[in-house]
């Protein structure tokens, strides 16, 4: 079973950066692990995913250059670096772990799921 918690939510001005962390428990190294975000009203939706070595990741063409998924295996967590942060980006954001090793962009195919945590990005 696999748990996951996110962290490093929070309220920040347009342009700033943020960096959420995803602690682990149980083992991940060997699987595919993502980001998703809901904003109010809206459906959630695929921000980032990575491979279960860190050697692939994939983004949203929302958050292309702005946003960097990373993971450290020997510590069970996985990073999101949001830089130039815009009104936009508003949400929770969610990290989830997938059954697959490659990388996963569909929310369905992930079994576990944190929480949430909240960033709002004020203009």
């Amino acid at each position: 079973q696999v748990q996951l918690l996110e962290s490093g939510g929070g309220l920040v001005q347009a342009g700033d950066s943020l960096t959420l962390s995803c602690a682990a428990s149980g083992r991940t190294s060997a699987n595919a692990m993502g980001w998703f975000r809901q904003a109010p009203g809206k459906d959630r939706e695929f921000v980032a995913s990575i491979n279960w070595s860190g050697s692939s990741t994939r983004y949203a063409d929302a958050v292309k250059g702005r946003l960097t998924i990373s993971r450290d295996n020997a510590k069970n967590t996985m990073y999101l670096q949001m830089n130039s942060l815009k009104s936009e980006d508003t949400a929770v954001y969610y990290c989830a772990a997938s059954h697959f090793s490659e990388i996963v962009t569909t929310g369905s195919l992930y079994p576990w799921w944190g929480q949430g945590t909240q960033v709002t990005v004020s203009s």
